[in-house]
């Protein structure tokens, strides 16, 4: 199992569950708690699946002291959570959003995650996902970010996984250094279960500020 591979302490998934249809999860829950150790977020589903328009976030450690699910505006049925969980080396808002094809709405749907990014205690903030840009600069839907989760640093190729050559899924952080480093996870497993590769960041939990740091690292997936 590539979660297995990653062994991370807290991972974002999107698409966990069938888009048409009864939209029923693709996950296997007791499995990934008794081999992975990890649990879901609880969300309230009308429709039975696994994820809010297919975003699900699972964690090992902690608890979950606020989950909001949004609705994207766009063409297209898209949203994201916010999750707040204290971790055992402090608090974090986790944001895991897959955003539409369109850039137009794009623009739009970053515009309403950067509405609900900022905690009122000032934990420190993770954005992930499956973003469906491959873009830096002006023409990006992302440069809006930048000011409040940049810099946006060259993105990584993850899509698609057997020859990856657009950088789609990215992990960005607030404040700049909560962020020690991001990676691809490449592997031969990797490669045919999912058409992206996931993405893995080492975390620093310390990072309340720009002269604070986190007493001890966590490890994150999108």
């Amino acid at each position: 199992m590539v979660i297995n591979e990653i062994k991370p302490d807290v991972i974002a998934l999107q698409e966990a569950d069938r888009r048409f249809g009864d939209r029923a999860g693709l996950l296997d829950l007791n499995m990934l708690r008794r081999e992975c150790g990890l649990i879901p977020v609880p969300l309230e589903l009308s429709q039975g699946g696994h994820g809010w328009h297919g975003n699900v976030i699972l964690y090992r450690q902690g608890s979950v002291t606020g989950a909001h699910q949004l609705d994207l505006p766009g063409l297209e049925p898209r949203g994201a959570l916010v999750v707040d969980l204290d971790l055992p080396p402090g608090p974090l808002r986790i944001i895991a959003a897959h955003l539409g094809l369109l850039r137009r709405c794009r623009a739009r749907q970053v515009a309403t995650l950067l509405s609900y990014a900022e905690p009122e205690d000032g934990r420190p903030v993770l954005l992930l996902g499956d973003f469906n840009e491959w873009r830096l600069g002006d023409k990006s839907a992302l440069q809006r970010l930048a000011p409040y989760f940049g810099p946006l640093h060259t993105p990584i190729p993850s899509f698609p996984a057997r020859f990856p050559i657009l950088a789609l899924d990215r992990v960005l952080g607030y404040p700049h250094n909560l962020i020690s480093s991001v990676a691809l996870h490449d592997t031969p497993l990797a490669r045919v279960t999912s058409d992206h590769l996931p993405l893995k960041a080492l975390i620093d939990l310390s990072a309340r500020g720009s002269d604070q740091a986190w007493g001890s690292d966590g490890l994150a997936a999108a």
